[in-house]
């Protein structure tokens, strides 16, 4: 059996999420319905990690097995995209050793959320959330400062994830501009349900009250679901890459 891993890119707007769900439309299902046109049968698929409903992705990874030999590695994308709706594209496959496995072999996984400051065109409008104000960046990135290393990210938690440890490793976070939108990208070991989401909302939310550093330190450390602020709309998050 060989082993092959995919580079996918999605507009997750009309998904009910990654994950393969029964009577509801994911990107999962889809690329498995095109695997098993091409292999006859039915193929599963494993992904790095599930994205929900709504949040798009630009590098997420899949890996599946095949007896097909007669596909060099590269040649599994161009076909799969013949198989494939607009909203999903395979942007890369190779093979990989038979250990691989999308999820367990990953080291990090990196998110953006994307926001528009000022006016919405309306192609953009599913891809960013708006903003009416430029918040102070050094304030947001001293935030970001707060997460780096092994922290216990339980008041990002939605209350639907069942993980049994909320300590997560974080790598990066921070803010940035570029052109007319704001960018929060954070990069960890792996991630809560939801919690890029809550995390980007809650220094929004602790920004625009001028809340010092040390004080967000504090109700971060407190572990209280309540005291974040918004989980933000699922439309501005891609899952921007995986690394391995």
């Amino acid at each position: 059996m060989r082993n092959i891993r995919l580079t996918i890119a999605y507009d997750g707007t009309d998904f009910c999420g990654w994950q393969r769900q029964d009577n509801d439309r994911t990107v999962q299902g889809v690329i498995e319905q095109a695997l098993e046109k091409m292999h006859g049968s039915q193929v599963n698929m494993s992904g790095s990690g599930r994205t929900d409903s709504g949040v798009h992705a630009a590098g997420q990874a899949a890996n599946f097995l095949t007896e097909i030999d007669s596909i060099p590695e590269d040649r599994f994308a161009p076909a799969l995209n013949t198989l494939l709706p607009h909203d999903v594209r395979i942007l890369d496959s190779r093979e990989e050793d038979s250990n691989f496995h999308a999820r367990f072999s990953a080291v990090s996984r990196t998110y953006r959320y994307y926001f528009i400051l000022g006016a919405v065109l309306p192609h953009e409008r599913l891809y960013n959330q708006r903003l009416f104000r430029l918040p102070c960046l050094k304030t947001l990135n001293a935030y970001g400062r707060l997460l780096l290393g092994e922290t216990d990210c339980s008041i990002f938690s939605a209350a639907s994830d069942t993980s049994s440890s909320k300590h997560r490793y974080i790598y990066r976070s921070s803010f940035f501009i570029e052109g007319n939108r704001l960018i929060f990208e954070i990069c960890a070991n792996a991630f809560l349900r939801k919690m890029v989401r809550s995390v980007a909302g809650t220094f929004l939310h602790y920004e625009e009250k001028h809340t010092p550093q040390k004080k967000l330190q504090e109700i971060i450390n407190t572990a209280n679901r309540s005291l974040a602020g918004p989980t933000l709309p699922p439309h501005g998050l891609f899952l921007w890459k995986v690394e391995y």
